[in-house]
């Protein structure tokens, strides 16, 4: 494949395995978990990310004239839109009523995780022609497939620009993420919040342990299989709640706290001898990812107390520039945690369909900014400059 005089070629990879933890990693790099040879072929290993639950992987590997790889991306074979955080299904029930076939597309993605980050994952002595060939990989192996789209869920800004400019559609999503102003402690950041929020956030706190609670903060070898085991039984509880299925397995969770402990916290509440909730944070360079929730019981408050003020107290601490506590949720705010913009890019075969979802897509991002800016307007908690 030449392109501003490199010579390179792609490979397809049914696996994470086939390219190799060194070559991955190579690329990936170390500041987001999620990218992780380690966390990527845990999916795969551990039966949640396969083909038989619809994430056939199809990863691409771009190499160099002697056979090293340059860059990677994370990419899948679906046929339904489930574990992806950013929903198509409306796109594929009109194509579908117009006589098209929205399965199988392809999808660029880290599963199940609505996390932020590159999906164009280039050695660090890669050309920069390297990314524009990698994109044009996914968009022929899209018409070799003859699948009907191309979808590239919560990448970076500058990728998002990277796509837009090879002909994808670009659309805009939103989060709510906390921002440390560098804050010495918990009580800096109350401080800069308005005093309403700041005295409504102090009771939760108090409200949340008023039951008798105690909470476990766990990282690294602190992470026993007793902590998955029960960590695991509050995600199967709130999956039935929400979804009617879980998305990951026991296995999965084993594999995680084996490769990589210490990027991951575990924020576990405990009544008695008996832990009773728990949420899984991931550790990045810079951010903490909040990713998974689950409680047994009614406990008041414990949940913005474990997922939100525990993730702010825990980044304050380590230094962290960040904490994305995940998709959805306008409570958030009133917690600190700001909107913001996510992104995806999108490439759709059929062009009279494309045409359509453009026109609905330029309708969509003036309806989000708008709501965005009138959210934090009338629901932001800190002070204003009169104040």
């Amino acid at each position: 494949m030449p392109d501003g005089g490199e010579q390179f070629s792609v490979k397809v990879h049914r696996s994470i395995d086939a390219i190799g933890r060194d070559a991955w990693d190579a690329c990936a790099g170390a500041a987001d978990p999620f990218l992780s040879y380690a966390f990527l072929e845990a999916l795969e290993a551990s039966g949640s990310a396969i083909d038989d639950t619809g994430w056939l992987p199809q990863h691409l590997a771009l190499q160099d004239e002697h056979g090293g790889v340059l860059a990677v991306a994370p990419l899948y074979l679906k046929n339904h839109s489930y574990g992806e955080y950013v929903f198509d299904h409306g796109w594929a029930a009109a194509y579908e009523r117009a006589g098209g076939h929205y399965y199988p597309k392809l999808q660029c993605a880290v599963p199940f995780t609505p996390a932020t980050g590159r999906r164009l994952l280039l050695r660090p002595d890669a050309p920069p022609a390297a990314a524009d060939a990698l994109i044009a990989a996914m968009i022929e192996l899209a018409r070799r497939h003859k699948v009907s789209s191309l979808h590239v869920t919560f990448p970076t800004e500058a990728e998002y620009a990277q796509f837009g400019a090879a002909g994808f559609l670009g659309r805009l999503g939103q989060q709510f993420h906390w921002e440390n102003d560098g804050y010495r402690d918990f009580d800096g950041f109350l401080e800069a919040l308005n005093s309403r929020k700041r005295k409504q956030i102090r009771r939760e706190r108090r409200d949340a342990m008023a039951s008798g609670l105690d909470i476990e903060m766990l990282t690294g070898d602190a992470i026993k299989p007793h902590h998955w085991d029960a960590f695991f039984r509050f995600y199967m509880s709130t999956s039935d709640r929400k979804w009617g299925s879980a998305y990951l397995t026991r296995e999965f969770f084993d594999l995680i706290g084996k490769r990589i402990p210490d990027r991951i916290l575990l924020v576990m509440a405990k009544k008695g001898d008996r832990y009773v909730a728990g949420a899984l944070n991931l550790i990045g360079a810079d951010t903490l990812y909040g990713r998974n929730w689950g409680c047994l019981g009614d406990y008041p408050f414990l949940h913005f107390e474990a997922c939100y003020y525990r993730a702010i107290d825990f980044a304050i601490e380590r230094g962290l520039a960040r904490v994305e506590a995940g998709a959805q949720g306008q409570h958030k705010i009133q917690r600190g945690y700001l909107p913001c913009h996510t992104y995806s890019a999108h490439w759709i075969r059929d062009t009279n369909f494309s045409e359509a979802v453009a026109d609905f897509l330029r309708r969509e991002r003036r309806a989000l900014d708008r709501d965005m800016a009138e959210l934090e307007a009338e629901l932001s908690p800190f002070k204003t400059v009169a104040e």
